[in-house]
């Protein structure tokens, strides 16, 4: 059976939980491949808000498999914290999560690091990193120095490597940021903890899931950030500290490209981005205070206010080549209800010239074309049939197909899970 995959095609908190919520209803497993808990999915099914972090936001419906894949670098406490609080709202989260044993570890020095990394940076050298370590254990991990999952299977190997890696991390913790050095025992403790927490849980997850898929099962996949944050093809170095796109999907996952069948685009009928970085099409002060108030745009995992703008064609035009998306889904189109007109960045000139793509540099110099639309100007929340959208709000979306060249599948008109509009 095949794969299906959503992607952020912005720079995230584009609106994937609700949809991966409205697609895992005829999904078996459920799988996050990258990221760590700076990710922060919000899902609301009749009024209730759910905000999952490193839980597959899917856990939600009683027969699904939840998976965290390799690609993910795991913060074990926060995953312990969600767990629990999901168990209290009747979600049997401890029976139905699988992680990787290749999962990394993120470990106590690597939220210390990050933290100071980021507060020394140079005027205009800030990445806006969240602080808990994500970056720092994805780095370990390329210089091959990192804690998997797997490790904690076998204790006499876990408290060598612990050993090595403290003997390198404190004298940096030491040196460079006059910080405490961090204990042993009580990381290793807590990583027990940890483990026995999950027993029989941790399991070759790249394994097992090709085997489900060979067995007739379907699984979606499903991302942290956007394409706009992958670490090769974002804003970069304004960007996460890994690949949200779908190379990442197969790699965080282990699964093989011959399964995956639909890749979603989920995309804001604008725009927003946290943090620092270069953003074509933002508005500033009272234009942007308007977006970010009609549509609650403050970060579910920090409550940072987001920046806010129009949407931009060229920006998706970009995930849609670097991830062969095939399905677009629009979310958050109801925020534009009270809007006379509403602006659409079509492309970008840079010294005059006009781009063809979404340049891997100097986006910050970039010069946005607009088309102005007008704007329906009646509320359109809740509605679930495309038939009664006003005739402005139907041409918006014609408007936004036509430039970006395939179908959009999906619009959502809120937040709840039936304030959803299916096209085929």
């Amino acid at each position: 059976m095949p794969a299906d995959l959503v992607i952020g095609a912005q720079w995230g908190d584009e609106g994937k939980a609700k949809i991966i919520d409205y697609l895992s209803k005829e999904i078996d497993l459920i799988v996050r491949y990258q990221g760590g808990a700076n990710a922060g999915h919000t899902v609301v099914v009749q009024g209730k808000k759910y905000v999952f972090h490193l839980v597959p936001s899917g856990v939600i419906y009683p027969n699904t498999v939840c998976v965290i894949g390799n690609g993910v670098v795991l913060d074990t406490n926060y995953l312990i914290k969600e767990c629990d609080e999901l168990n209290k709202e009747g979600f049997d989260v401890y029976n139905k999560l699988l992680i990787s044993d290749a999962c990394h570890i993120i470990l106590p020095f690597h939220g210390i690091i990050d933290s100071h990394r980021e507060k020394n940076s140079g005027e205009g050298k800030k990445i806006g990193t969240t602080g808990k370590g994500i970056g720092i254990c994805y780095a370990d991990k390329m210089m091959r120095i990192g804690l998997r999952t797997g490790d904690l299977l076998d204790e006499e190997t876990l408290k060598q490597k612990l050993e090595y890696f403290l003997k390198l991390k404190n004298e940096e913790l030491i040196k460079l940021y006059n910080c405490e050095p961090v204990k042993l025992d009580a990381i290793y403790d807590n990583l027990i903890q940890f483990r026995e927490k999950f027993k029989g849980k941790i399991v070759n997850t790249a394994y097992f899931l090709n085997k489900e898929l060979n067995n007739g099962k379907r699984i979606l996949l499903e991302g942290a950030q956007g394409v706009g944050l992958d670490i090769d093809f974002g804003t970069y170095p304004f960007v996460t500290s890994s690949n949200p796109t779908t190379g990442g999907a197969l790699t965080g996952s282990g699964i093989s490209h011959n399964y995956l069948q639909k890749i979603y685009g989920i995309s804001k009928a604008y725009t927003t981005r946290v943090g620092e970085g270069p953003f074509p099409t933002e508005v500033y002060e009272a234009e942007a205070e308007r977006i970010r108030e009609l549509g609650h745009e403050y970060g579910s995992t920090t409550g940072r206010p987001r920046r806010c703008g129009w949407f931009d064609t060229e920006m998706i035009k970009h995930s849609v080549r670097i991830c062969g998306i095939n399905s677009l889904v629009i979310t958050k189109i109801d925020v534009l209800s009270t809007y006379k007109s509403i602006k659409v960045g079509i492309g970008y000139e840079l010294n005059g010239k006009k781009l063809d793509y979404m340049p891997s540099y100097g986006l910050e110099r970039v010069k946005v074309i607009y088309e102005e639309l007008p704007g329906w100007e009646s509320d359109i929340t809740g509605i679930s049939d495309f038939n009664k959208l006003p005739e402005k709000c139907k041409s918006y979306i014609h408007f936004l197909n036509k430039q970006i060249g395939i179908p959009i599948s999906i619009v959502s008109t809120g937040p709840d899970r039936n304030d959803t509009i299916f096209l085929d």
